[in-house]
């Protein structure tokens, strides 16, 4: 497009929804005046902190207020960070198509039909040579290496100018997977890019990542060594891993038997388009396990970030409806520790443990996981092949963000070319220039089940204060018409600990209901809320001189009168 023509354009927006000062629900939008390009939409998983909750998503509303000029959505690879929000987006914003690789396409056609979500949005599958037509966007096309297969980078044609997005990357030259196409994104460095937006994920990793090849030996090693049954759990996405290790186990003479649902949904997607290459004599039922001697058995199964509802942490518990820990059990974790998840995983591996297993995790002595993210010395490498004019580390925390900008500057950015942003900060590309430019709304979403609805930070405070604090209930019994309470109010608790709590409620009811009596006695008009307030605030001012303890205070009214027959009203 000429000069004059990109001048009388609108301006083109980039920012990110999800994926900025955190690792998770990435998706990043190219927007103007009459174009929207979604780039991935993923999910995050919760910490320990966020009892209840399922997933957190990335918040949709820009998107339900622009739907009309959504053109379609590109995904890099069908990883869950990338792909896992897809379903509870459709429930709220039509996207008229999704363009994926080959692997992602199936996942999330599984995806679909699991959520049973209903949509008129069309799937079409793109390979390295596909050339995609958004709006006044036009996509191509460069494969990456990472731990999954058919992963891509995108070049974006825009009318100000062009952006790379690498998706999740690194460079590996013996990957399990196709090549990095290098010569590919150099000819669309010589091109030129103006805005260049890259994984941050190990960008406080000097060197280089391993490659994925270097695994094999690792997983050898573990499957020579286990006496009994081998229990390995891995990403469920992490489909060039899965491979290596149902290979190992065929070698080993062992049968492969697979537990948790992502991991059966991806392992079934995966040998459908020929990623996962395992003879059908090779696997094992459940049932199976009664019957087979433990060293010809390898489980394959998913809880490598210590999630409550997956299998490992359901062996741990002893909950399992068909596996539990047997005298000489290998437990393998063949993964990275999810920032935030230490605390779940640590718990996990400490309850196998005790159970009896052996707990073999990733370190450098057993060499069980390679990342699929590029370390410095890669990042560095892109730069120099993709020469951007701007630069805007995505997909990481803060500080893993910062340093990938400054690895930017390293290697001859100008410091004010880099743009350290969060979800929602908007960067203006204006005839080859970007600045910065104001902000959309980009909260984070907290799902609890599988609805779209969200769940609010309040409704989070007051779960983390029922566990942290407990809960009191106070019932009072009041006299609209007399204006005075007919007995002592009832203070009730759960999970409140005291040393002297039948003394401590004794105190509280008696304080209570002197304040309730003198309220009602003031002469002023006063209503259910008044009560409830003043009930609250006592019962907590009195709890935490007492007991230095802030539990939920629960005000529950019941109103009676001699005319009612003895039925109590509850307000």
């Amino acid at each position: 497009m000429s000069e004059s023509k990109s001048l009388l354009s609108s301006p083109v927006q980039i920012y990110a929804l999800g994926g900025l000062g955190e690792v998770g629900k990435n998706l990043y939008c190219i927007e103007n005046d009459s174009s929207i390009l979604i780039i991935d939409c993923g999910v995050m998983f919760p910490e320990d902190s966020m009892p209840g909750i399922d997933y957190i998503i990335p918040d949709f509303t820009h998107l339900k207020e622009n739907a009309s000029k959504i053109k379609a959505m590109i995904i890099t690879h069908g990883h869950e960070d990338h792909i896992g929000g897809i379903p509870f987006l459709l429930q709220s914003v039509d996207v008229p198509v999704i363009y994926a690789p080959k692997i992602a396409c199936a996942l999330i056609r599984h995806k679909l039909e699991d959520n049973r979500i209903r949509t008129n949005t069309k799937l079409i599958q793109y390979d390295e040579d596909t050339i995609v037509k958004a709006g006044d966007f036009k996509v191509e096309f460069y494969h990456v290496t990472h731990s999954i297969p058919d992963s891509f980078g995108l070049f974006i044609h825009t009318p100000q100018g062009t952006i790379m997005e690498t998706g999740d990357f690194k460079i590996d030259l013996t990957p399990v997977d196709a090549d990095f196409n290098l010569s590919k994104l150099t000819r669309f460095g010589d091109e030129g890019i103006d805005l260049l937006m890259a994984d941050s994920t190990n960008a406080e990793k000097e060197g280089y990542t391993s490659s994925e090849r270097t695994v094999i030996k690792g997983i050898a090693d573990v499957f020579s060594e286990a006496s009994g049954r081998l229990i390995i759990s891995t990403f469920s996405s992490n489909i060039s891993r899965i491979q290596q290790i149902i290979e190992t186990a065929i070698r080993f003479k062992r049968k492969i038997v697979i537990f948790g649902r992502s991991m059966m949904s991806n392992v079934e997607a995966a040998r459908e388009y020929g990623y996962i290459k395992v003879p059908d004599e090779s696997l094992a039922d459940p049932e199976d396990l009664k019957h087979l001697s433990p060293d010809q058995v390898c489980i394959l199964c998913t809880g490598t970030q210590g999630e409550p509802m997956a299998v490992l942490a359901r062996i741990a518990r002893g909950d399992h409806r068909d596996i539990h820990v047997l005298p000489g059990d290998t437990i393998v974790f063949s993964s990275s520790v999810i920032p935030g998840n230490t605390a779940s995983i640590n718990r996990v591996i400490n309850q196998l443990t005790r159970l009896g297993a052996t707990v073999v995790t990733n370190s450098v002595l057993t060499n069980l996981h390679a990342s699929g993210h590029a370390s410095k010395q890669e990042m560095r490498l892109l730069q120099k092949l993709a020469r951007p004019k701007y630069f805007m580390p995505v997909h990481g925390e803060y500080r893993m963000l910062k340093l990938h900008a400054d690895i930017a500057c390293e290697c001859g950015m100008n410091k004010d070319h880099t743009f350290v942003c969060e979800n929602g900060d908007v960067l203006i590309l204006l005839n080859h220039q970007v600045i910065p430019g104001g902000q959309v709304p980009a909260d984070a979403i907290y799902i609890d089940g599988k609805s779209p609805v969200s769940i609010s930070t309040s409704v989070l405070r007051d779960r983390s204060t029922l566990i942290a604090e407990g809960m009191v209930g106070v019932y009072l019994m009041i006299d609209p018409k007399a204006n005075r309470l007919v007995s002592a109010p009832v203070v009730e608790s759960k999970g409140f600990i005291s040393s002297n709590k039948r003394g401590l409620q004794k105190k509280a009811s008696e304080v209570i209901g002197l304040e309730i009596q003198r309220l009602m006695n003031s002469g002023k008009k006063v209503t259910y809320a008044d009560i409830k307030q003043t009930v609250r605030t006592i019962t907590s001012h009195f709890l935490y001189r007492e007991a230095h303890r802030t539990p939920m205070v629960i005000p529950v009214i019941l109103t009676y009168s001699p005319e009612s027959n003895g039925k109590e009203i509850v307000r």
